[in-house]
């Protein structure tokens, strides 16, 4: 009903549409410079490849998006480990539920910049060496809200009933979960994971504050990048990370969108 209400105002379709061009027209100029032959970002001359081959052939981007991989890959295996655990602990009502699942979900409601310093902080009181192992424990804790999320909607749509008829045949805990619940969950498991993997790939703020030497992710090269010149170079690194970004996340609405049908 409300949003029959907002189409009747005026001129809302426009102000849509142009909301929706502030937000893309930067996207499609960035993608369309990234063909760019000529040095500059600002002034087209031809098309042509060149900054992508230049691109994939530059080792510090190679090591770069290296260490965005390992640690996106590490830190998505163990927050979805952790999500699960999480999401099947939580599923059945106990006192302080609401408590516990507020706690989980806090690194979505706090200001990621909070976040950051806040492990910054505690790496420096424990005397903990920043380095590529302080980013992957990061993106960790970072991401196990987002794997968790879609785990525990998946539990509460499963039929109860599938779960009472393991215990009937006299199932042990072990059994019912891997014969019967993880099979259930595994669209939903997998759908949190890439989601958990897109984010650590993407994330900026919080690596930037804890990585140390050597441990330079694709997000953190692109803002070192940057203070020298935007580039076509720059377009090109960005606009592979986009596309990968979006087949990740379409990836996991298809997932998402699977489970719900079994």
């Amino acid at each position: 009903m409300i949003a029959l209400h907002l189409k009747k105002l005026p001129l809302t379709r426009e102000v849509s549409l142009l909301i929706l061009a502030y937000l893309y027209v930067p996207i499609f100029v960035l993608i369309a410079y990234s063909f760019n032959a000529n040095r500059s970002a600002t002034v087209w001359t031809e098309f042509s490849f060149a900054w992508y081959g230049r691109i994939l052939a530059n080792p510090s981007i190679q090591t770069a998006a290296l260490n965005s991989i390992i640690v996106a890959s590490i830190a998505t295996v163990c927050a979805t480990a952790i999500a699960l655990l999480a999401a099947l602990a939580t599923y059945r009502p106990f006192y302080g539920q609401k408590m516990v699942e507020g706690g989980i979900n806090l690194p979505l409601i706090l200001p990621e910049i909070v976040t950051a310093v806040a492990t910054l902080l505690l790496f420096m009181a424990l005397g903990i060496k920043l380095g590529l192992l302080t980013v992957i424990v990061a993106h960790i804790g970072f991401c196990i809200p987002f794997a968790y999320l879609p785990i525990r909607a998946r539990l509460n749509d499963l039929d109860k009933s599938l779960l009472e008829a393991a215990n009937d045949l006299y199932a042990n805990p072990w059994q019912v979960f891997r014969r019967v619940t993880l099979p259930l969950l595994w669209p939903a498991v997998l759908s949190g994971s890439v989601l958990a993997f897109v984010v650590s790939l993407d994330d900026f703020i919080m690596t930037f504050f804890v990585a140390g030497p050597g441990s330079t992710t694709l997000p953190v090269y692109i803002f070192s990048a940057i203070k020298a010149g935007v580039t076509p170079e720059i377009n090109a690194i960005s606009t592979l990370m986009l596309l990968i970004s979006i087949v990740l996340v379409v990836l996991a609405f298809w997932l998402g969108q699977r489970g719900k049908q079994q």
